[in-house]
């Protein structure tokens, strides 16, 4: 078994990656998001690209290992949608986004030695259509200030949408465990790992 690192600090991609029930560690990649995004204007190529680029970070420090980074972005109307860190900002992104679809694209990229495999997951979601009442009210519950698009679907943010189009749910809160534990997997991972007999 390798050494697996989440090129990562987010607390909701390292309880998702323990659903995993593999040994890792996490490390910060330290990499400017803002330098990319003024560039990029494609939502899915930004995603892609911001995932591989901290998996990069770590890996050129830890060949050896197996690295896994990850980006999520909402877009909607052509309009890329990622964390509104404060009140002000909240309100006015989920404000845009009621009684509209939008989607939710979620990348990750691993690296093992040299070989990058790179997968992309989108969830399409359409929210109601929400009174500024109903949008404060929301935001003090949750206080949903360091997720792209605004909001918990894992907490009371359910309750903001009509419907939800997704492959796998939990892409939707930072990391889609399918896809990337078939990866783990094909890396020789043991998932579900071997389980210990009495």
């Amino acid at each position: 078994m390798k050494h697996v690192i989440l090129a990562s600090t987010s607390k909701y991609r390292k309880e998702l990656l323990e659903r995993l029930a593999i040994e890792f560690e996490c490390m910060a990649p330290n990499v400017d998001e803002d330098l990319f995004k003024e560039k990029i204007a494609d939502p899915t190529e930004l995603a892609k690209i911001l995932a591989k680029e901290k998996a990069n970070a770590i890996a050129k420090n830890h060949p050896s290992a197996i690295v896994i980074g990850s980006d999520q972005l909402a877009e909607c109307e052509g309009r890329i949608l990622g964390k509104a860190p404060t009140e002000k900002e909240a309100f006015e992104q989920l404000n845009f986004l009621s009684g509209k679809e939008h989607k939710l694209i979620t990348a990750f990229t691993v690296i093992n030695n040299k070989e990058e495999i790179s997968k992309v997951n989108t969830t399409v979601l359409r929210m109601k259509k929400l009174s500024p009442e109903q949008i404060k009210k929301y935001i003090q519950l949750d206080k949903p200030f360091d997720c792209a698009g605004t909001y918990k679907l894992e907490l009371h943010g359910i309750s903001l949408f009509d419907k939800i189009e997704t492959t796998d749910h939990s892409a939707i809160i930072g990391l889609p465990l399918i896809e990337l534990g078939n990866v783990l997997s094909q890396l020789g991972q043991l998932i579900p790992p071997p389980i210990n007999k009495l």
